[in-house]
């Protein structure tokens, strides 16, 4: 039935048109003006094409003959079909008879929606085009004329179509975004201006154990604890009057989200905004955090046993260190001046005539000398007893003067009072990190000054070691076998200090600590 139509329509109407030449030509008629009618006919936009009784073309105005290629000379006197697809023929001119014997004056041709209703026409060369068409009936001098405007609306239909392919490509991204949407493994939720939900996805209906039907019923403020919701409220409206595309939400504090069943978890977020139509609409992207939290605490909580554990082997081996010493300075040091003693009484005794045995005896003593000037070295290195008898100040006075004496290097030293009273690890760590600086200018800075400050800055100590010497490259630093460096480093981290050093090519270097003062309530400068 719908085909039935499309063949017996041959073009959509325009009736506001036909009605206008049906009234010009009423007016035309009454005042027989037949130069008027042709120049409305000819100056009309549509084309207009009259028949007699035959449905032979008796009138084919200069629209016409630009819509179909055809003048009107060869038009005229020729059957109307010759503008319509063979196909569709007999049924138009069925059509046209059954509209001449009804009695109707006028009728909108192709009453059906499209594409049932689509009429076609065919141009003098062949090709066929879309239109719309209306239809009147009149007489005139006794003669039966049908009129039919028409319009090409080969552009519109064309529009129409893309318009249509748009449509259609566009449901197909909305489908393929909402399938990725919905597969995506965070939680992602978008809300209008009014901040109620208009999204859910799946890993959303997971995380917060909710179907998307019953959030999209509410607000996002339901998932956000009761606490913190009048602040989260105000923030999402700030940023939504910002106008930013996007941002991380929770730079300064942890955030926090509410289960269905009452439970907080820790998340990360960032939110985005954009115009959809006249719409604002705001998508929060959240990630579940429970577990990296709980892997963080866990790796920090091993990395404070792992401190406190490397700390306390490096006090016992302070300690060890600092018994060693005792022993080599106090028990070897006074049996090899006991022997030294003896050897020397020894050389008293030996007749004159032994010049050999005097010789031997010399070389005796000598070889003691040594050995006690290497047993005191070796007790130094281990733990030099300045630093338990005398304190911070004397050991590091004692390292300068030692150094001074060895290189020609001169030194400047500025200790703080207030710092120098330092009980163990800090007094151990700063003496070692200023004895292992103090080598390392000695071996490879060339310097010929060398500064030490240590100064109570706030809750710091500030310690700062400057050479003037060739300075350090800056990969220098990251050897495999820079292990002093390294040594230093960790020995600054176990009591939650920090570490740089400074300096480019000859222009020296500097190294800065800054370690966090101890709790010592009765502590009193040295």
């Amino acid at each position: 039935m719908a085909g039935n139509w499309a063949i017996l329509g041959w073009s959509v109407a325009i009736l506001a048109l036909g009605f206008s030449v049906v009234l010009v030509l009423s007016m035309v008629r009454l005042r027989g003006d037949k130069a008027g009618l042709d120049a409305v006919l000819q100056s009309a936009m549509d084309a207009i094409i009259t028949v007699d009784a035959r449905q032979r073309v008796v009138l084919f105005n200069e629209a016409a003959q630009t819509m179909f290629g055809c003048t009107a000379a060869q038009a005229i006197g020729a059957p109307l079909d010759r503008f319509i697809p063979q196909r569709f023929r007999a049924a138009h001119y069925a059509h046209v008879e059954r509209f001449a014997h009804s009695g109707k004056t006028s009728r909108r041709m192709g009453s059906l929606p499209a594409p049932q209703s689509m009429l076609w026409a065919l141009r003098a060369d062949g090709r066929e085009f879309p239109i719309e068409a209306s239809i009147s009936h009149a007489k005139a001098g006794g003669n039966n004329l049908l009129t039919v405007i028409l319009r090409d609306v080969s552009e519109r239909d064309r529009a129409r179509q893309e318009l249509q392919q748009a449509r259609e490509d566009a449901r197909e991204i909305e489908s393929r975004l909402a399938a990725i949407v919905d597969s995506a493994m965070d939680a992602i939720i978008t809300v209008d201006a009014s901040q109620r939900i208009v999204l859910f996805n799946g890993a959303a209906e997971k995380m917060f154990g909710c179907s998307a039907a019953e959030a999209m019923a509410g607000t996002l403020e339901r998932f956000v604890p009761q606490r913190l919701r009048a602040v989260h409220h105000e923030h999402v409206e700030r940023y939504a009057a910002t106008g930013e595309t996007s941002r991380r939400m929770g730079m300064r504090s942890q955030l926090l989200a509410l289960r269905s069943d009452g439970s907080e978890f820790p998340i990360e977020a960032s939110i985005s905004q954009a115009i959809v139509g006249d719409q604002k609409l705001l998508t929060v992207i959240l990630h579940d955090i429970t577990q990296r939290n709980r892997a963080e605490e866990e790796a920090r909580r091993a990395n404070d046993e792992l401190r406190g554990l490397s700390l306390a082997m490096l006090e016992m081996r302070e300690a060890e260190r600092t018994r060693i010493a005792r022993e080599l300075h106090d028990e070897l040091g006074q049996l090899l001046t006991a022997l030294k003693m003896d050897v020397d009484e020894l050389g008293t005794k030996i007749p004159r005539e032994r010049t050999d045995l005097a010789q031997y005896a010399a070389s005796m003593g000598r070889l003691l000398d040594t050995t006690v000037a290497t047993t005191r070295r070796i007790s130094s290195d281990l733990r030099p007893l300045v630093l338990d008898d005398l304190g911070l100040v004397a050991a590091v006075e004692w390292l300068l003067e030692d150094l001074a004496q060895r290189t020609g290097i001169t030194f400047e030293l500025d200790l703080d009072p207030a710092c120098v009273g330092l009980g163990e690890p800090h007094a151990s760590t700063l003496f070692r990190i200023i004895q292992e600086s103090l080598t390392n200018v000695a071996r490879h800075a060339r310097a010929t000054h060398v500064a030490v400050r240590l100064r109570c800055e706030g809750r710091f100590e500030v310690l700062t070691i400057a050479d003037n010497g060739i300075g350090m490259p800056a990969d220098a630093r990251a050897k495999p076998g820079s292990f002093g460096l390294r040594g230093l480093r960790e020995r600054v981290l176990l009591l939650g200090g920090t570490l740089s050093i400074l300096g480019g090519a000859n222009a020296g270097t500097t190294l800065t600590v800054h370690l966090p003062m101890p709790e010592m309530a009765n502590r009193e400068p040295a």
